[in-house]
C-alpha cells in the first residue's frame, strides 16, 4: 500500500489545497451529522443559564446579577468572559475522542495511503474545530446578551477576547489530538480529557475572583493559564482590570504549547500503526 508523502514533498499550493478539500470533507460530514455539533450549540446555553442563575445567586446574595463589586460589574458580566475562555478547552476536547475513532475505523489509514502530506490531515481537523469555537462563542455571547451581559468595553475588545479565545484553543486542540493519537481507546481519551479538564477550569478566575480562594489554591489558580485567558478576556470585554500582563501569559501558553505538541501530534499521526 503506498504511503502518505511526507510535508517535505508536497509543495505549498498543493498542501493548502489538500487542506482545503480535507477541510470541505469535514464540513459536509457535520452537514450530515448535525448530532456533532451539540456541545458547540447547547454547551454554551446551559452553561450561561446554569452558572447565572444556580451559582449566581448564591455569590450575589440572591441576586444572579450581582457580584458584589464595585464599578457597576455585575455577576454575569464577571462570568461571560470566563466561560468565553472554557469554551476553547470544552469544544476543542471532542477533537481528540474523534480522531481516535477515525482510526478505529479506518478512516485514518484511508488517508495515510493517499499523497498528500500528513500534517494537512491534522491541520484540517483544527480549522474545522476553530469554525466549531466561534459558533460556540457567537450563540455565547447571544445568550449573554439575553441574561443581561453587558459590553463595558468595546467591541473591539470583543473581538480581541475571541481571538484570544481562538489562539488558545487552538493549542488546546493540538494537545487531545495528541491524546487521541496517544491513547488506546476514545474511552480512554474522554476520561483523561476530563481528567485535565475539571481541575484547570474550576480552579481559575474563571467562575470566582481568585482572593476568595485559600491560600494553597490561588498558587495553582495564579500559575493556570485559564487564568490568564479569563482575565485578558474579562479586561477586553469589561474595559477593566489588567490586560497587557495577563494577555502576554496567554499568548506564552498558546505558543508555548503549540510549539511543543504540534510537532508531537503530527509525528504521532506518522507513526501511528
Amino acid at each position: 500500500m503506498k504511503h502518505g508523502a511526507d510535508d517535505a514533498r508536497i509543495g505549498l499550493r498543493a498542501n493548502l489545497r489538500h487542506i482545503g478539500a480535507l477541510v470541505r470533507r469535514n464540513a459536509l460530514q457535520i452537514k450530515q451529522d448535525p448530532e456533532s455539533m451539540m456541545d458547540a450549540t447547547l454547551m454554551p446555553i446551559i452553561f450561561t443559564l446554569l452558572f447565572v442563575y444556580v451559582f449566581g445567586g448564591a455569590i450575589g446574595g440572591g441576586d444572579p446579577e450581582a457580584l458584589g463589586g464595585a464599578n457597576g460589574i455585575t455577576y454575569t458580566d464577571y462570568l461571560m468572559p470566563g466561560i468565553m475562555a472554557m469554551m476553547g478547552m470544552s469544544i476543542s476536547m471532542a477533537v481528540g475522542t474523534g480522531i481516535n475513532e477515525d482510526f478505529r475505523k479506518g478512516v485514518m489509514d484511508r488517508f495515510r495511503a493517499m499523497p498528500i502530506a500528513r500534517s494537512s490531515v491534522l491541520i484540517a481537523k483544527l480549522i474545522v474545530e476553530m469554525g466549531r469555537m466561534l459558533v460556540a462563542i457567537t450563540i455565547l455571547m447571544i445568550v449573554g446578551f439575553l441574561v443581561g451581559f453587558e459590553l463595558h468595553g468595546s467591541w473591539t475588545g470583543l473581538l480581541g477576547a475571541v481571538g484570544l479565545t481562538l489562539l488558545f484553543g487552538v493549542s488546546l486542540v493540538w494537545i487531545f489530538m495528541l491524546l487521541g493519537l496517544t491513547m488506546r481507546t476514545a474511552q480512554a481519551v474522554q476520561g483523561v480529557s476530563f481528567l485535565v479538564m475539571m481541575p484547570l477550569q474550576f480552579g481559575s478566575s474563571i467562575f470566582v475572583p481568585v482572593d476568595t480562594m485559600p491560600g494553597w489554591l490561588e498558587n495553582f489558580t495564579h500559575a493556570n493559564p485559564l487564568t490568564h485567558l479569563a482575565d485578558a478576556a474579562r479586561g477586553l470585554m469589561l474595559g477593566q482590570g489588567p490586560v497587557a500582563e495577563p494577555l502576554l501569559w496567554t499568548v506564552a501558553w498558546s505558543v508555548g504549547l503549540t510549539a511543543i505538541t504540534a510537532p508531537l501530534a503530527i509525528s504521532k499521526f506518522r507513526k501511528k500503526a
